[in-house]
C-alpha cells in the first residue's frame, strides 16, 4: 500500500480491488499461510455444511414420504421416532458448523486486517508474529460480532411483526402485494446496510480502541460518502461466492481472501475520504500493543486525527 494517504479518497470500485490485488500480491507468502491455516479450513467447513446438510435434509425428506405412504400404526411410530432423530442430528450438525465457521472466520478476518495494517505502517511482519497476535484480536471481533448480531436479531423482529401487521391490515384489499413488495425491498436494503457497517466495524475493531456497538457506530460514520461503492462490492463479492459455490472449485479460498482484505482497504479509503489522518506511528504502536510488547496506548494517541485538504 505505497499509496499517499490523501490519494486513498478518491478511490472508487475499480481502484480499491485494484488495491486489495495488489497488497495480497506484494505479501503473498504470507498471504499463501494464511489461507492455508485460516481461510482454507474456513471454506473447507463451509463446502462441506453445504453436502451434508442436503443430504440430511434428503433423507428427511425421504423419511417423511415414508411415512405418509405407512399404513400400520407400529411403522408410522418408527417412522416418527427416524424423523425425531434426523431433525436432532441436522440441527446439531448446524450448531457444529455455525460455531467452527464463526470461530475461523473470525481468525481469518483478525489476520488478515492485522496484516494489511502493518504492511500499511510499513512494520516488519512475519506469520508467527500474525498468529501469535490473531488471539488476541478474536477477542475484540467476537464482542463486535455479539453486538452486530443482537442489532440483527431486534432488527428481523421489528421487521416482521412490520410486515405481519400491514398484511393482517391490507388482507382483502388490492394495495396488499405492493405494500408487501415495497416492505420487503426496505427490508433487503436495511439488512445490506447493516451487514456492511458490520464488515467495517470488525476491522475498526482491529484498528482502533473501540469495539462493540463503539465500532459499529464508528462505521456507520465512516461509510457516509462511500457507501455506494460498498454496497457494489459487497453484492459483487456475494454474486462471485455464488458462481464459484455453484462451481465448487478451489477459488472459493482465492474470493474469501479477496473479500477479506477489500474490508481492509475500503476501511482506508473511508478513513482519508473523511480526512482524518491515520498516524503511521501511532496505528503501528497500537498494533505492537497485540503482541505484549508496549504499554497500552491511551485513547488520544491511538484516535486517528483529521488532516485538511
Amino acid at each position: 500500500m505505497d499509496r499517499e494517504q490523501e490519494e486513498m479518497q478518491f478511490l472508487g470500485f475499480f481502484g480499491i480491488y485494484k488495491e486489495s490485488y495488489k497488497v495480497i500480491i506484494a505479501c503473498r507468502k504470507i498471504f499463501s499461510k494464511i489461507t492455508l491455516s485460516l481461510i482454507l479450513p474456513l471454506s473447507f467447513i463451509y463446502l462441506l455444511h453445504m453436502e451434508v446438510s442436503s443430504l440430511l435434509f434428503r433423507k428427511i425428506i425421504h423419511t417423511k414420504v415414508e411415512l405418509d405412504e405407512a399404513q400400520s400404526p407400529a411403522k408410522t411410530q418408527k417412522l416418527h421416532d427416524l424423523i425425531s432423530n434426523e431433525m436432532a442430528y441436522f440441527w446439531l450438525f448446524k450448531a457444529a458448523y455455525f460455531t467452527l465457521f464463526l470461530i475461523f472466520s473470525l481468525l481469518s478476518t483478525s489476520a488478515v486486517v492485522y496484516t494489511i495494517a502493518c504492511i500499511y505502517t510499513a512494520r516488519e511482519l512475519t506469520f508467527d508474529k500474525v498468529m501469535t497476535v490473531v488471539p488476541k484480536v478474536w477477542k475484540r471481533l467476537m464482542v463486535t460480532f455479539l453486538c452486530t448480531f443482537l442489532t440483527m436479531f431486534v432488527y428481523h423482529v421489528v421487521a416482521i411483526f412490520i410486515m405481519v401487521s400491514s398484511v393482517i391490515l391490507l388482507l382483502g384489499t388490492d394495495a396488499v402485494d405492493a405494500v408487501l413488495a415495497i416492505l420487503l425491498v426496505l427490508y433487503f436494503v436495511g439488512f445490506l446496510y447493516m451487514t456492511i457497517i458490520w464488515h467495517l466495524a470488525s476491522v475498526i475493531s482491529v484498528l482502533e480502541e473501540c469495539y462493540g456497538f463503539q465500532a459499529m457506530m464508528k462505521g456507520k460514520n465512516l461509510i457516509k460518502g462511500k457507501l455506494w461503492v460498498a454496497i457494489i462490492i459487497f453484492l459483487m463479492l456475494v454474486i462471485s461466492l455464488a458462481v464459484i459455490q455453484a462451481a465448487f472449485q478451489s477459488l472459493v479460498v482465492h474470493g474469501r481472501s479477496l473479500g477479506m482484505a477489500m474490508r481492509t482497504v475500503i476501511y482506508f479509503v473511508c478513513k482519508s475520504y473523511h480526512h482524518e489522518n491515520i498516524d503511521k506511528s501511532a496505528l503501528s504502536d497500537h498494533l505492537e500493543v497485540y503482541l505484549g510488547e508496549y504499554v497500552p496506548l491511551k485513547a488520544k494517541d491511538v484516535q486517528l486525527e483529521q488532516f485538511q485538504v
